[in-house]
């Protein structure tokens, strides 16, 4: 198959459509529940637990991933549509998506496990985000940051044929969830644990991981990534609004290629 500049395009927008109805179902969202101040912490996270089903904060976390990370799925679910036969396009997306999906809600358990922890270890305050800020920038300037950038380009030849083909699809999307999940853990939590300004440092974690995704592999090293990209992409756009995202060819990079 190759690279057809329309049709990635109107793939990336239908992608993109995805995320704003998520991001427009969150705002419209009535609230979620709070810990109460209560001076036991524990009393306040058991009554926290019971107050709100598990089944609530899992379709809370699920939204959240698909406003957030729908944009970074553009060029894989672009590779697997250039790489399938088309009756099998919509089996296969849907294959990528359980096992990238099945990454992130188990790591959701973790994440909102301590969401709720902070919250009722110290309601209202700041410092849980700040220590978890630090740790975020630290990590977003690291080498192993980068090696886990590289693997999220990793787009291996996919099977063309039967259960080899669904494998093949349901791996892509456990190991692009895995190394995206790595990637991107401690800017996702982040805005969980900020008292205010939540869907404010929603918005701009969910920029600052869309423009990392556009840059190219590199060389692993210690270096700040996103922002120099967020910034080009933004002069980019304000010079022309037709611009596209995609700075280098989807699906370009394969696995052998990839630093280390």
């Amino acid at each position: 198959m190759i690279y057809n500049s329309q049709e990635y395009a109107r793939l990336r927008n239908a992608v993109l459509s995805v995320s704003v109805i998520a991001w427009i179902a969150i705002l419209l969202e009535p609230g979620a529940a709070t810990c109460c101040q209560a001076s036991d912490s524990a009393t306040s996270l058991k009554w926290l637990l019971y107050s709100t089903p598990a089944t609530s904060l899992a379709r809370g976390w699920a939204v959240m991933l698909i406003a957030m990370m729908a944009p970074r799925l553009v060029t894989p679910i672009y590779h697997i549509w250039i790489s399938s036969f088309a009756r099998r396009r919509a089996r296969s997306i849907a294959l990528f998506l359980a096992g990238y999906g099945t990454v992130w809600m188990a790591a959701g358990v973790v994440m909102v496990a301590a969401e709720l922890t902070a919250k009722c270890l110290a309601f209202g305050s700041y410092l849980p985000a700040s220590g978890v800020a630090i740790v975020a920038l630290v990590w977003q300037a690291s080498p192993f940051k980068q090696r886990c950038l590289n693997r999220c380009h990793s787009h291996r030849p996919l099977a063309a044929f039967g259960i080899a083909a669904d494998w093949a699809t349901l791996r892509l999307g456990l190991e692009h969830g895995l190394w995206c999940t790595a990637s991107c853990w401690a800017t996702m939590l982040l805005p969980m644990l900020l008292p205010q300004g939540h869907l404010l440092a929603m918005a701009a974690v969910s920029i600052l991981m869309y423009c990392e995704s556009l840059d190219p592999p590199r060389a692993p090293s210690w270096r700040l990534r996103g922002f120099g990209t967020a910034w080009r992409y933004l002069r980019l756009r304000l010079r022309d609004p037709q611009a596209g995202g995609a700075t280098f060819a989807p699906g370009a990079q394969t696995h052998s290629t990839l630093p280390a």
